[in-house]
């Protein structure tokens, strides 16, 4: 999926607070938006999915503003704040859709974007989003293809829901690959993230880059060789969150991909054919 016209202010939107997470400097948060504006103008017409562009804005601004990973108290706090509800949740799920349905509440956790706002009280929102269910329902066709599966994760916090969803697929048979980010962008997991939550002793734990290199999404074009050899074995890849969708969505010769996410803005929206703020567990074969 490209960029939407529509993507800039929001992405530009995003590295004002990500600036803003590091710096209380104005002059110079807005050398750093400037500057990833200008670079934007340049790229925004590449024939590459949005992430990869995204993602080179991204780091330019990690760059100007002098940290490698902005977000990672907002992490540690998701982390926890995710937690709690799971073992408060945890006993009420019961099936592969509760679970699935699950990780897509927690796909909610994402900070700093101009379309989508966090709720205060995650509890209250994940019972009710929960009792909503999914908008596009195809859990039961996903489960029949999870003998082996690569799960290409998404954010902090809604991780925390994710294990729960391997979890239960390690439980019923099901290899597990997770991909995490090689490293620091926005608030999605990475390998250290990942570790902190125990899921290397759960599952084949890879990147979706080389060691050091932070991108969103997945890029096929240069992902590392032991996660395409894992893509290549696989029966079912699970998407998680709107990146890893702009990402894939496009391609027509990968095994069949799952994707699970709330849909926050309105161009993935009008690309999917669903309202924004709908969950959806969507199979594309």
């Amino acid at each position: 999926m490209r960029l939407n016209p529509g993507c800039a202010e929001c992405l530009l939107s995003r590295v004002e607070y990500e600036s803003r997470l590091v710096t209380d400097d104005d002059e110079r948060v807005r050398e750093i938006v400037a500057a990833c504006s200008d670079l934007l103008a340049e790229r925004r017409t590449l024939p590459a999915p949005s992430p990869v562009i995204a993602s080179e804005i991204h780091r330019l601004a990690y760059r100007m503003v002098g940290a490698r990973d902005p977000y990672r108290e907002l992490k540690a706090a998701n982390n926890a704040d995710a937690r709690a509800v799971c073992r408060a949740v945890r006993g009420d799920l019961a099936t592969f859709r509760d679970r699935a349905l699950a990780a897509v509440i927690g796909n909610t956790l994402d900070y700093g974007s101009m379309a989508h706002k966090v709720t205060d009280n995650f509890v209250e929102f994940f019972h009710r989003e929960f009792s909503a269910g999914l908008t596009v329902d195809d859990t039961e066709a996903i489960e029949a293809l999870t003998s082996r599966v690569v799960y290409l994760a998404d954010n902090c916090g809604e991780i925390v829901f994710d294990a729960l969803l391997v979890e239960y697929l390690k439980r019923h048979g099901s290899h597990v690959t997770l991909a995490v980010r090689g490293a620091p962008i926005l608030n999605d997991a990475t390998l250290e993230d990942a570790k902190a939550l125990g899921l290397d002793r759960k599952v084949d734990l890879l990147t979706t880059t080389s060691r050091g290199v932070a991108e969103l999404g997945l890029n096929l074009e240069t992902m590392p060789p032991d996660l395409a050899d894992a893509l290549d074995r696989c029966t079912l890849i699970i998407g998680k969150g709107m990146a890893n969708y702009e990402s894939l969505s496009d391609y027509t010769d990968l095994p069949p991909v799952a994707y699970l996410m709330s849909v926050k803005c309105e161009p993935i929206a009008r690309h999917v054919g669903i309202p924004v703020g709908s969950k959806i567990a969507l199979l594309r074969e």
